[in-house]
């Protein structure tokens, strides 16, 4: 674990107390991550990253190791969190009080385009724009309501995120990168009634500045034989699950062939008009992995469906992207 070891931070919680631990048990459940425990020390691993916890004399000493500075402020904003909810304060020896929220970038409105009949797509311009092409799939877009200036989250001073409420309340939807480059990326807006992020982006948004955090959210699954299982909502993430699995892919994509693009052409793609129809029918092998989005009520039966199958819930993913 000598990479995790580029930046660090530490803090204490300063009273002994068995609470810390389970509030550390607790999280590692919610979020599926194991816990590594020693005589000396607990330890729960996430996003690449070590939270330790070493019991001291009279308190509870907190070690945060990761490869990336803002992989530090954010596995110090969920364990400040995290401990709160427990009753429990830490003291940081380091916080970047009023820096922007760690993972945040604030970025250029370039261009908005049509991409399909379906989709508009996004750039967006600055300079760490690079760094979103490396890790999770996803990340959040920032929109400051109309007419008003936008309030970014910073850091606070107990090293929370501090995310402005009331009428600077942001709009934060997640979006997938769909291309990128030295400084710039893409991303695709789903078109649809109703939808707060269509709107901005066919205001005429050129030229505004926006704020995107992350990446996050998940990478592409690591499995031999690859099975994704999408709406036109998920259709984003699976074209760029089939541009980074490293095995075999298969994917059953409920969307209208104008909103294919290239994916039309892609032998791996077939369009279906049933999704669960499909993942019935889908021959999924042992070792691989089976990934579902889209309406919620229908993730939840794909759930429950290849749970029935026999499926361990670590070779799947069925995740409601909307409803």
């Amino acid at each position: 674990m000598s990479h995790l070891r580029n930046h660090r931070n530490f803090g204490t919680i300063p009273r002994a107390s068995g609470a810390a631990a389970a509030a550390l048990k607790a999280r590692a459940a919610a979020w599926d991550m194991p816990v590594v425990e020693t005589p000396e020390a607990m330890s729960l691993f996430v996003w690449g990253c070590e939270l330790r916890l070493v019991p001291e004399r009279d308190a509870v000493r907190i070690e945060l190791s990761a490869p990336e500075a803002r992989l530090i402020g954010t596995l110090q904003d969920s364990a400040t969190e995290l401990f709160a909810e427990a009753g429990l304060e830490v003291a940081w020896d380091r916080v970047d009080a009023g820096a922007l929220a760690p993972g945040l970038s604030l970025m250029r409105v370039v261009s908005v385009t049509e991409r399909s009949p379906g989709f508009l797509r996004v750039r967006l311009a600055g300079p760490d724009a690079v760094r979103f092409g490396m890790g999770g799939l996803h990340f959040r877009l920032l929109l400051a309501p109309a007419g008003r200036v936008p309030v970014w989250p910073r850091t606070g001073a107990s090293g929370r995120t501090e995310w402005p409420a009331g009428a600077d309340a942001l709009h934060r939807p997640v979006y997938t990168l769909a291309d990128g480059g030295d400084g710039w990326l893409d991303f695709d807006i789903f078109r649809h009634d109703g939808s707060p992020t269509c709107d901005w982006a066919l205001s005429g948004p050129e030229g505004a500045t926006v704020g995107i955090i992350g990446p996050g959210g998940g990478g592409c699954p690591d499995a031999d034989r690859l099975h994704l299982f999408g709406d036109e909502t998920a259709l984003p993430a699976m074209a760029r699950m089939l541009d980074l699995a490293r095995g075999v892919v298969t994917a059953h994509v409920r969307a209208s062939y104008s909103d294919l693009g290239p994916l039309a052409a892609d032998p791996r793609v077939a369009r279906c008009d049933d999704l669960l129809a499909a993942l019935a029918q889908a021959d999924l092998e042992p070792g691989s992995f089976s990934w579902f989005a889209g309406e919620a009520a229908q993730a939840r039966q794909a759930r429950q469906h290849l749970l029935a199958r026999g499926l361990d819930r670590k070779d799947f993913m069925a995740a409601a992207y909307w409803g």
